[in-house]
């Protein structure tokens, strides 16, 4: 068994947060779960490559699924911002969850455009806009499915629709 990821007091903070359900999980692998979603987010492995001394990775991963969708992440940040705001040792400024940092050419940085220019490019859009919608519109008129398409052939490998023995 690996060391311990979080500390008794860690842990005191995060298992409030934590839903148990009326079939929910036994209290004491709670905590061995957790440390498994975190063990996953940290080494950046896959679900299956999970040790087993978190528990089977699809029940880790089911866990991890029903916290998402309870929103238990959200809360547990919310959480760590409240508890270091209560005791006044905030600084948001430095707070970055799941950012991305999107690069774009330096000519992008200050394009100037003439209104003419702009005004026609709007009207390529829109123009662009109208034949797609169209083209859209003539496909489902059609209504054409697999069966009827076009040079689509019969179930015989042959295509000359008598069976050969």
């Amino acid at each position: 068994m690996t060391r311990r990821q979080l500390t008794d007091e860690q842990w005191n903070f995060i298992e409030p947060f934590l839903p148990i359900g009326e079939y929910g999980p036994y209290p004491g692998r709670l905590r061995e779960q957790f440390e498994g979603v975190i063990w996953r987010f940290r080494s950046a492995a896959q679900w299956r490559e999970m040790p087993c001394e978190f528990g089977p990775w699809p029940t880790v991963y089911g866990r991890f699924r029903t916290w998402r969708d309870a929103g238990v992440f959200t809360a547990l940040l919310e959480g760590v911002i409240a508890g270091a705001a209560h005791q006044r040792n905030t600084d948001l400024s430095l707070v970055s969850v799941g950012s991305t940092t999107v690069r774009a050419h330096h000519d992008a940085a200050g394009m100037c455009m003439d209104k003419e220019v702009l005004e026609a490019l709007e009207e390529a859009a829109a123009e662009q806009e109208k034949a797609r919608q169209k083209g859209a519109a003539r496909r489902n008129r059609m209504g054409r499915t697999a069966e009827s398409t076009p040079g689509r052939k019969s179930g015989d490998a042959s295509g000359d629709g008598a069976g050969s023995v």
